[in-house]
C-alpha cells in the first residue's frame, strides 16, 4: 500500500486548503483512512477518519465543523477539505490507511499500519 498526500501549502488565516491523499496497491473497500497532523514539538494527532465502503466519518473535535474529509472511489483518493484555518492548524499533515483488525481505536496512530509522507500546512495570521 502506498498513500501519497498532496495540496498543502501557505494559507491566511480565514482561508480554505485541500488536502488529497491518493491511494495506490492495494484494494481499499474494507479501510479506514485517516488524516493526522504534527506540529513541530507535539506529537502527532489524530484529525480525522472516514471509513472507505460507507463513508462514516470521525472528527476531532478542534476541527469539527471546520475540515471535511471525503473519499472518490474512482480515484481511489481520500481529501480533507480544510476551511476557516487558524494559527494553530499548522502543522505537517499526514494520511494513513487502517485495515480494521478486532476494533482499533481511530485516534490513535499506532493503529493505522500504512503512511503517507506528509505534506506542509501553513496558516499565517
Amino acid at each position: 500500500v502506498q498513500l501519497q498526500a498532496s495540496g498543502g501549502g501557505l494559507v491566511q488565516a480565514g482561508g480554505s486548503l485541500r488536502l488529497s491523499c491518493a491511494a495506490s496497491g492495494g484494494t481499499f473497500s474494507s479501510y479506514i483512512m485517516g488524516w493526522f497532523r504534527q506540529a513541530p514539538g507535539s506529537e502527532r494527532e489524530f484529525v480525522a477518519a472516514i471509513s472507505w465502503s460507507v463513508g462514516t466519518t470521525t472528527y476531532a473535535d478542534s476541527v469539527k465543523g471546520r475540515f471535511t474529509i471525503s473519499r472518490d472511489n474512482a480515484k481511489n483518493t481520500v481529501y480533507l477539505q480544510m476551511s476557516s484555518l487558524k494559527p494553530e492548524d499548522t502543522a505537517v499533515y499526514l494520511c494513513a490507511a487502517l485495515y480494521p483488525y478486532g476494533s482499533p481505536s481511530l485516534r490513535d496512530p499506532s493503529s493505522f499500519q500504512f503512511w503517507g509522507q506528509g505534506t506542509l500546512v501553513t496558516v499565517s495570521s
